[in-house]
């Protein structure tokens, strides 16, 4: 059984072949402390995060979207592809999504955790051209094409031609630094601690990047919070505007448009016309932020628009690469 891995920082997605997406759950792995056995795996885990006695520990294995812990990680793949896949199997094919900026040590930690979990061949293919790949782009033809993941630990910025990535940047800034402005902003202008689900809770209810037209409900919305006061330590509730926390999300929003403007500048000019022309895919759960495409495409004066599927775009692009890999063979790096 051939498998592609979207291994997220945020939540791990699995193609297999011949059968589409067979699984999407939270990269988290619940431990007991001391020991490197795993309790909990996937969303059952994500459940324990901020909950947990002291003697169980929430591990989130990947962060900024490269492996943190290694024996998580691995404890992690496996458990997902035996829950995936289950039965007797042979040892499999896995196409795995990288980020475009890591390092070849981080290169050689996600194939081997791969490999410990059970692949006999492991190929590796970079997280914006998946991307491109699963959002439907003409990635083989001699056309630029700009794709925009943002995901759960990066963003990924890349322009694409001929199968290949012409120029991209890759930022450590991603679903993950958006929960984190929120809880500082939350602890700056009300003195309030807030956990970090509680972060994402406010984010994907009232969040956004730029007024949405013709959505003025989006900009009267609250959202009611609950934390512990910094001072005294007590509990308390209180509400956030909309306005509040696309304040909060300012900064790291703008640090994405920044990166996208540098791939820009880089970019050479026959394709910095394409792109013009064909506009920016957005793809990643951070696409789904109101306003971040209309904020972008002030900010460039290019269009932007967002994927069918966002959040599949780049486990269906290793889906394409495990469905075809000979077709494809050229986006792909053996292990």
């Amino acid at each position: 059984m051939d498998i592609g891995i979207d291994l997220g920082t945020a939540n791990t997605l699995l193609y297999a072949r011949g059968q589409g997406i067979v699984l999407n759950e939270p990269s988290v792995v619940a431990m007991k402390e001391g020991g490197r056995t795993a309790l909990a795996v996937g969303t059952e885990a994500k459940e324990t995060i901020g909950r947990t006695p002291g003697s169980i520990t929430a591990i989130r294995p990947l962060r900024d979207g490269v492996i943190s812990d290694y024996e998580a990680a691995e404890e992690m793949i496996r458990h997902f592809v035996k829950k995936a896949v289950p039965g007797r199997r042979p040892r499999t094919r896995m196409v795995v999504c990288v980020p475009s900026g890591v390092t070849p040590v981080e290169r050689r930690a996600i194939v081997h955790a791969a490999q410990r979990a059970g692949a006999k061949a492991v190929h590796l293919i970079e997280e914006p051209m998946a991307a491109a790949i699963g959002a439907g782009l003409p990635v083989a033809e001699p056309r630029g094409s700009m794709v925009v993941d943002i995901g759960g630990g990066t963003t990924e910025v890349a322009v694409i031609s001929l199968g290949g990535i012409v120029t991209s940047q890759s930022l450590r800034v991603g679903g993950d630094r958006l929960d984190a402005a929120i809880t500082d902003y939350v602890r700056k202008e009300h003195s309030l601690l807030i956990g970090e689900r509680t972060a994402e809770d406010v984010k994907c209810a009232i969040g956004s990047a730029w007024p949405v037209p013709g959505d003025e409900e989006l900009e009267e919305r609250t959202f009611r919070i609950r934390g512990r006061e910094k001072v005294r330590g007590l509990p308390k509730t209180l509400s956030l505007t909309t306005r509040e926390v696309r304040a909060a999300l300012d900064e790291p929003v703008e640090s994405i448009i920044a990166a996208v403007k540098v791939t820009l500048e880089e970019c050479p000019p026959e394709l910095s016309g394409d792109v013009m022309e064909h506009g920016i895919m957005l793809t990643g759960g951070g696409a789904l932020l109101p306003g971040l495409d209309l904020r972008m495409a002030s900010a460039t004066g290019i269009p932007v628009f967002v994927a069918d599927d966002p959040l599949d775009c780049v486990v269906l692009g290793s889906g394409r690469c495990v469905e075809d890999f000979d077709g494809l063979q050229r986006v792909l790096t053996g292990a």
